[in-house]
């Protein structure tokens, strides 16, 4: 039986971004499928309480360094060679998270989310200047002065409330947050867990 697993992300976090290179060979090993589910990261913190890591943890010794460890083994032990940490962080993803709701909605959201990605995380871009998501859109075969438009719609703005107002009621206080079935994962360290769990109720 194939699962579906959900994916609640924001293209903000870097975090989420690792994880999206990672999901295809879990889809591959386990016949699952991955459903995108956009949230604001910025409204799920403020329901929470939550904050970044760069500010829960700035007053701790060692703790930034050994979160920076970790990200390092991961990105060697998936090979995942195309990350950049974007200068330009952290980057107000408010636009790109409505534009993600309006790509769904019009059945493009593949393709929204590997452009968008790239220009974040693999040649990264102030991607919050309106100007700057458009031509970062064009270049990547979309439509960016269509999709800013359709970012505006109030019924694409009410949907990525009620996406992230869903999101925490069920338990997500950050991005990436994966749920299979009714079981919540948080963090891009939980998709062996997340990989476990699909198997152990009928995917792969």
């Amino acid at each position: 039986m194939t699962r579906t697993v959900e994916f609640h992300f924001d293209f903000g976090s870097p975090n989420a971004y690792l994880s999206h290179r990672v999901i295809p060979a879990i889809e591959a090993r386990t016949g699952a499928s991955f459903a995108y589910v956009p949230i604001l990261l910025g409204g799920v913190f403020k329901a929470t309480g939550n904050r970044s890591p760069s500010e829960a943890f700035a007053g701790i010794t060692n703790k930034l360094d050994y979160e920076r460890l970790e990200m390092q083994r991961f990105l060697r032990r998936h090979a995942i060679t195309e990350y950049q940490r974007n200068p330009f962080f952290p980057v107000n993803t408010l636009r790109l998270m409505r534009g993600a709701v309006a790509a769904a909605m019009d059945g493009f959201l593949p393709a929204y989310v590997e452009a968008v990605y790239h220009h974040m995380w693999e040649q990264p871009k102030k991607m919050d200047e309106p100007e700057i998501i458009r031509a970062a859109l064009d270049s990547s075969g979309l439509d960016g002065t269509a999709i800013l438009a359709r970012a505006e719609d109030p019924v694409v703005k009410a949907q990525l409330i009620a996406n992230t107002e869903a999101s925490v009621a069920r338990g997500c206080f950050g991005s990436p947050t994966f749920f299979v079935g009714d079981d919540i994962y948080f963090g891009k360290d939980r998709l062996r867990e997340v990989e476990e769990a699909i198997i152990g109720q009928g995917g792969g």
